[in-house]
């Protein structure tokens, strides 16, 4: 167990990312966790370190919470979860600067081989001998 928080990005909706209803845009969330998921991976210096893969997003989901309007800002949390295979997850969680939760996304991505255009084995160990800093890309001790 530990007492790391998550990476945070702080984000402000725009007014052209509304829909007719007057909030965000069901799509943008997943463009939020996006962003969010970038800036880990920047700021961990896995862009940097990784030579001849690219992480992969295979699958999200996102469970709407509360609705984000102009001019809200937010706080998208990351965290990369490790198992065993060929995938990991990647988690957010929009969060209003008031704590209240917006939305929470989950997604599975792979690191692919961009010359052999397959998933690769083992992405923590590829992230690890890239010098990415796994204590900021996740929370878990493993």
């Amino acid at each position: 167990m530990t007492d790391r928080e998550p990476f945070r990005t702080r984000i402000k909706v725009r007014h052209y990312e509304l829909d007719t209803l007057g909030h965000l845009n069901h799509a943008v969330y997943h463009s939020y966790g996006e962003v969010s998921r970038l800036e880990l991976l920047e700021a961990s210096g896995a862009l940097k370190g990784l030579q001849g893969v690219a992480a992969v997003l295979l699958e999200t989901h996102v469970v709407f919470r509360r609705e984000l309007r102009a001019g809200d800002e937010v706080e998208v949390t990351c965290e990369a979860k490790f198992g065993t295979g060929k995938t990991f997850k990647m988690d957010s969680n929009i969060i209003k600067l008031d704590g209240t939760l917006a939305a929470e996304i989950t997604c599975t991505l792979g690191l692919m081989d961009l010359e052999a255009r397959r998933l690769v084995a083992d992405p923590r160990g590829r992230f690890e001998a890239a010098g990415a800093d796994l204590k900021l890309m996740s929370t878990s001790d493993d």
